[in-house]
């Protein structure tokens, strides 16, 4: 097999460092969220695996898997009508702190917040088809609370 890079092993890199932003969400397959969910679980697979090709260089890979951020992501997905839509969110600044911090300390991945932690050390012991329903409860159209106008 070819490294991801064809021409790594000959390639002169710069010291450097790399954040691919991810999300918890790679953690669990995703009903009514599939295509995103099943992405980051590809983003989660190829920082792990492109580090490892990078480890005899100077160049580090960090993944940064945050929870909900508020940002207009919710909006543009039509996820306002969600649980998951309408739910607190983590500031986009703590979010981008804790992943700056977490690259310059050369770190492989970070989990930012408590909450997203304690949710990804559950994901890990946690049967699919349970995960699957938990989020399908959180992402189903019209799950959310209704807004009045």
């Amino acid at each position: 097999m070819a490294p991801s890079l064809p021409s790594l092993p000959n390639l002169s890199l710069e010291p450097g460092t790399r954040v691919d932003t991810d999300s918890i969400a790679g953690y669990t397959p995703g009903a009514f969220q599939a295509v995103y969910h099943g992405t980051k679980a590809f983003i989660d697979s190829f920082s792990y695996a492109l580090r490892n090709e990078l480890k005899d260089t100077d160049v580090t890979v960090t993944c940064l898997m945050p929870g909900a951020t508020e940002t207009e992501f919710f909006d543009r997905a039509g996820l306002k009508g969600t649980k998951v839509g309408q739910a607190p969110k983590d500031n986009p600044a703590d979010v981008a702190e804790t992943g700056f911090k977490a690259m310059m300390d050369g770190e492989a991945d970070v989990v930012t917040g408590w909450m997203n932690k304690l949710e990804t050390t559950i994901a890990n012991v946690t049967p699919n088809e349970i995960l699957a329903e938990r989020t399908r409860k959180q992402y189903q159209p019209g799950s959310g609370k209704s807004v009045s106008k």
